[in-house]
């Protein structure tokens, strides 16, 4: 079975810094179609940043300039969030979201994955 995993969150100060991991487990061998999402308490998930297989990026205007999502070269099968100047409005349980591919040889597959989830706690 494949999965993602999160790891990263918790409490900061506004202005502060953190990085969000989101590891597949399993034997999975590719992601494609990543991306990070958050939902804040009372509102809807939302889309925060995303990056494509040719690492193309596309942000929410709300992260433009201070969050920065990349994966892992060597393995490409890990994402990062890398958030800056970290504001109050922040706060909120973080999923990534990815498409899958595992097996081998002529028996390959494709899931669509959700992680658990992380909070974070941007206090002001």
């Amino acid at each position: 079975q494949v999965q993602l995993v999160e790891s990263g969150g918790g409490l900061v100060q506004a202005g502060g810094s953190l990085r969000l991991s989101c590891a597949a487990s399993g034997s999975t061998f590719s992601m494609n179609g990543i991306g990070w999402y958050r939902q804040a308490p009372g509102k809807q998930r939302e889309l925060v940043a995303a990056i494509s297989s040719r690492g193309n990026t596309n942000y929410a205007d709300s992260a433009k300039g201070r969050f920065t999502i990349s994966t892992r070269d060597n393995a490409k099968n890990t994402v990062y969030l890398q958030m800056n100047s970290l504001k109050p409005e922040a706060t909120a349980v973080y999923y990534c979201n990815a498409d899958l591919s595992y097996g081998s040889g002529t028996r390959c597959f494709t899931n669509n994955a959700w992680g658990q989830g992380t909070k974070i706690t941007v206090s002001s």
